[in-house]
């Protein structure tokens, strides 16, 4: 089992900067969520940030390396988890990478470009095999240990999107995978119809998306990293795209592995009460004494 997990905070956090409603919403998480990264927002026990959680599950599920990438001006970051912090690394190793925004953009320039930066930064990861998520989502430790444990060189969860707990609206923007009756990757549908979805149920009659969580062996997915071409319609480099490319040159599969379980999402301040209410639910806190 591989070891190391990067983290994707290098987000501009956009969305959750906008002004949205905010009843139910105390000043403080009012400030925080215009002014700090998502993942930081002080949402669980005593105001603890939604990156301790993640960084708790990861640990219960065996990691012991954690890469977060994080934007030029994200000094926050290192307060909280770099060498002075107390008491919020959970004895993991905790590095930081930086994704840099190119000359003549505003925002950074996507997922597949923050983990190639992080890899220059971290050379030692394209001989590895490691794992890969967001900052703002909250994935079960069950869901990274199976990323860990999976013998698939390149591997994905794809989730049941009737378990995922958003509105109608929110699922149906997310992109679907299709699956083989093997449940290896095929496709990833970008925005599909309702009619067209139907068409795209894996072996068990389930719709499966992705959210972000992955298994790469670094070797293998190095060039397509380095290549990976800019979208054409939301002008980012994407992950999503780096895993197709490799597919479609026959390099590798990439195995979906069946999962059925919400995973909390922070976009926006309409997200906040809503994780703060997962978390009191899910989350002992105990655990942070």
């Amino acid at each position: 089992m591989h070891s190391s997990l990067v983290i994707l905070a290098g987000g501009a956090s956009s969305r959750m900067k906008k002004h949205s409603e905010t009843n139910g919403l105390t000043p403080e998480e009012i400030n925080q969520a215009n002014e700090r990264s998502k993942t930081l927002i002080g949402v669980g026990y005593n105001g603890r940030p939604l990156l301790d959680y993640v960084l708790y599950n990861a640990k219960q599920a065996g990691y012991t390396n954690i890469y977060i990438i994080i934007g030029e001006k994200d000094s926050l970051f290192k307060k909280f988890y770099g060498d002075e912090a107390n008491n919020n690394s959970f004895g993991l190793n905790i590095a930081f990478a930086i994704q840099y925004i190119p000359k003549g953009r505003l925002k950074p320039f996507g997922t597949a470009d923050a983990l190639f930066q992080t890899v220059e930064q971290y050379p030692e990861l394209n001989n590895l095999q490691y794992s890969v998520c967001n900052s703002d989502n909250l994935y079960s430790s069950k869901a990274l240990y199976a990323l860990r444990s999976t013998p698939h060189p390149n591997a994905f969860i794809s989730y049941d999107r009737n378990a995922l707990m958003f509105t109608s609206d929110r699922i149906s923007s997310f992109a679907v995978a299709k699956l083989d009756s093997e449940n290896n990757l095929l496709d990833i549908i970008e925005k599909p119809s309702t009619k067209e979805v139907e068409n795209y149920k894996d072996n068990e009659g389930k719709i499966r998306v992705s959210m972000n969580a992955f298994k790469f062996t670094g070797q293998m997915l190095y060039p397509y990293l380095r290549d990976c071409p800019v979208h054409p319609v939301r002008n980012e480099k994407e992950l999503p795209t780096v895993m197709l490319n490799m597919l479609n040159d026959g390099h590798s599969k990439v195995k979906g592995i069946p999962f059925s379980e919400h995973v909390p999402d922070l976009t926006a301040k309409e997200d906040i009460a809503q994780v703060k209410a997962f978390l009191k639910t899910n989350f002992n806190d105990s655990i942070w004494q």
